[in-house]
């Protein structure tokens, strides 16, 4: 039933010139990222948000200076409980932990995702992380989709936290991430430089949208690491850090991630799909509907960063996960020039 029970006490602040011409609704979801952009749409529907002591549409373009309000409905937690799940530890120290993230993961707690996440996991495995973030998001300092996998960063210390933060906020945080994507870009590296903003239609989406319809600037490094045919393996360094980037990146010029079903279309790629003519015979119809991998082919590899606390470089990496790896596999089997 909507509305749920709003806050009583409103929360109010100021618009920043960096976010000045922003939609309202885009502008509150990435500010109170807990929270989709549907729920905020339905809490300025309810005129619980008002810009300048006024009730505004989702549609208005925030500017530098507006004094926003808004009440906002309680979250159904605050603190994630305890689960006993399993986690991947590529470094650790009295500061941080670096996990290993598999696939179908949710980084923490949020709307609709309030069990299984990594928090629920780091709660039970650790007693003390830092809540800098908040007591919902214990350690969290970045964030991977729930479908990429990799490297994640988990502090335990504010100070660490604090430190490390500023180091992902000024750009010092070197991420290297593998890829393997349809089609072979012409070039061995380049870079894409286009801003990203939410999509227009589609709430689960974002996508390349011009600075004044509140895109972000966003770029992307980018290298051809082994060809195949009408197939790549690439390696991508993201200058910036926003939400689905190099899905959107790549597949802005014409290169989608597998099995990336937001941007390509295509939840799963089977053996079938890496088969030409001279395979079929030799190739079992069971062993062609073979699924490789079901959920977009991105790892999040490489991370270089200084220690927050000593000051020492760290440069981890993690393998690439089975499924990926058997899609590689098979690339090299079916595809290769």
């Amino acid at each position: 039933m909507w509305p749920p029970p709003l806050s009583e006490t409103p929360l109010e602040f100021e618009v920043k010139p960096r976010t000045d011409g922003k939609r309202l609704d885009a502008y509150l979801a990435s500010r109170f990222t807990d929270y989709s952009r549907r729920v905020i749409q339905k809490v300025i529907d309810a005129q619980a948000v008002r810009v300048n002591d006024r009730p505004v549409k989702a549609s208005y373009r925030v500017r530098a200076g507006d004094r926003v309000s808004i009440r906002l409905p309680e979250l159904p937690e605050t603190t994630p409980e305890p689960e006993d799940i399993p986690i991947q530890v590529v470094y650790e120290d009295a500061a941080l932990t670096v996990v290993n993230k598999p696939p179908g993961m949710v980084t923490h707690p949020a709307k609709g995702n309030w069990r299984g996440t990594l928090v629920n996991a780091l709660q039970f495995h650790y007693d003390t992380l830092s809540e800098l973030a908040g007591a919902h998001r214990p350690g969290i300092v970045h964030r991977l989709d729930r479908d990429t996998t990799g490297l994640l960063v988990v502090v335990k210390d504010e100070l660490a936290h604090r430190r490390l933060a500023l180091q992902f906020e000024t750009r010092q945080v070197q991420k290297e991430y593998l890829a393997l994507v349809r089609g072979v870009p012409q070039r061995d590296s380049d870079f894409i430089e286009r801003p990203i903003g939410f999509h227009p239609m589609s709430r689960e989406k974002m996508a390349i949208r011009a600075p004044e319809d509140g895109g972000k600037a966003a770029v992307t490094f980018y290298e051809v690491v082994e060809r195949f045919r009408d197939f790549a393996l690439v390696r991508c360094k993201p200058m910036t850090g926003r939400t689905h980037q190099i899905r959107i990146h790549l597949t802005h010029i014409g290169h989608p991630i597998l099995a990336d079903k937001l941007y390509s279309g295509r939840d799963r790629i089977t053996l079938e799909d890496f088969l030409g003519p001279e395979h079929r015979g030799p190739v079992a119809a069971t062993e062609r509907e073979q699924v490789l991998i079901d959920r977009q082919a991105l790892h999040a590899h490489r991370l270089r960063f200084q220690h927050p606390l000593s000051g020492l470089e760290l440069d981890l990496t993690a393998p690439l996960p089975a499924d990926m790896e058997r899609t590689l596999q098979a690339l090299r089997t079916y595809r290769a020039v």
